[in-house]
């Protein structure tokens, strides 16, 4: 299957840049136009092998600007959308949630609205598992649980699933959602707490740990999480959605403390801070729909992602440097720079 012309909004985020260094690696078929705000997480130099290629072209912008987005849908003939333009970081949603709702709510409208307008062949919405709420200790996210979220950013990404839907249901617009459960891998900007972790650790600064460091989550090397949108955009059923997740549960103090193991940093590094309001507990994702319909699977077990994972951070201090030594200097010292 052909998939030309494709906008991929959020490209200079994490998962998104991600995505398009994968997608233009592997196929010779894709035109990408690149939509992104640059706003603190997103960063071109992420796209660094790709900016040169004839097949792919950056447009900075908001997905909010209705003028912006129906002129790109026009001048690229847009035929497919993957929206993984979104504020992300529940931890900032808490402090401040109207950017979310803006940025998840109504930029996700006005895509759906110029999908609509020029007939994509199909819409991608990018989701998360933090929609279905918290679970108990027993049990998995399937496609079929019902949405609880907890969290301002959860909330704005449940609205924006279930408008995508409405699309699908109103006009008949091909729209596939997919919820994937937490990435890890290259580029992810340092609130998150894999690169937070690595990085503190490699600064020897403490390592703050909300609550008593159990809650749980489920987790999957990006690339794994690439490999799956790709199928989905390609063979994904419209109307659909599709959980993807790795089966890799872990308590968030488990994550710590491999990490100082690998980079044979102290235990002691480690403090426990007043916990995230409304905390949810564990998530875990049930991904037999996609294994089974487009026979997708996880490739990378976590042992070896998580030292890849570590080992690019490594190799690319001066990625990282630039980022909690510049803008985002002051939101860092203030949350995570502790001595």
């Amino acid at each position: 299957m052909e998939i030309k012309n494709i906008l991929i909004t959020g490209g200079a985020g994490f998962i998104g840049s991600n995505f398009i260094n994968y997608i233009l690696s592997n196929r010779n078929d894709a035109f990408v136009v690149n939509l992104d705000k640059l706003t603190y997480a997103g960063n071109l130099e992420n796209l660094k092998s790709v900016e040169q290629k004839k097949n792919y072209q950056f447009v900075k912008g908001d997905i909010t600007n209705y003028e912006l987005v129906d002129y790109l849908f026009k001048k690229y003939s847009i035929n497919y959308v993957i929206n993984f333009a979104a504020e992300s970081h529940v931890d900032r949603s808490i402090l401040g949630s109207e950017i979310f709702y803006r940025t998840n709510v109504i930029g996700t409208n006005v895509l759906l609205e110029a999908a609509k307008r020029y007939c994509v062949k199909k819409f991608v919405q990018i989701s998360t598992d933090e929609v279905y709420g918290s679970l108990g200790p027993e049990g998995l996210f399937t496609e079929h649980t019902p949405l609880s979220p907890n969290s301002p950013y959860s909330s704005s990404k449940a609205s924006a699933d279930l408008m995508a839907l409405s699309f699908h249901h109103t006009y008949g617009l091909p729209v596939v959602i997919t919820r994937c459960s937490n990435n890890y891998g290259p580029f992810q900007f340092p609130e998150k707490l894999i690169p937070l972790m690595i990085i503190n650790s490699l600064n020897n600064k403490t390592l703050p740990v909300y609550g008593d460091g159990l809650n749980v989550r489920d987790w999957i090397y990006v690339t794994d999480h690439n490999k799956a949108v790709e199928l989905v955009l390609e063979k994904g059923r419209v109307g659909e959605v599709y959980n993807i997740g790795a089966s890799r549960e872990m308590k968030n103090i488990e994550i710590v403390k491999l990490i100082l193991s690998k980079l044979n940093k102290p235990i002691e590094l480690i403090e426990y801070v007043k916990d995230r309001p409304g905390h949810d507990r564990r998530y875990a994702i049930d991904s037999t729909k996609i294994q089974n319909e487009l026979g997708w699977k996880p490739g990378f077990e976590f042992e070896e992602a998580i030292g890849k994972t570590i080992d690019w951070y490594l190799s690319n201090k001066n990625w990282w440097e630039r980022i909690i030594n510049g803008s985002y200097k002051d939101y860092y010292n203030l949350q995570y720079g502790k001595n």
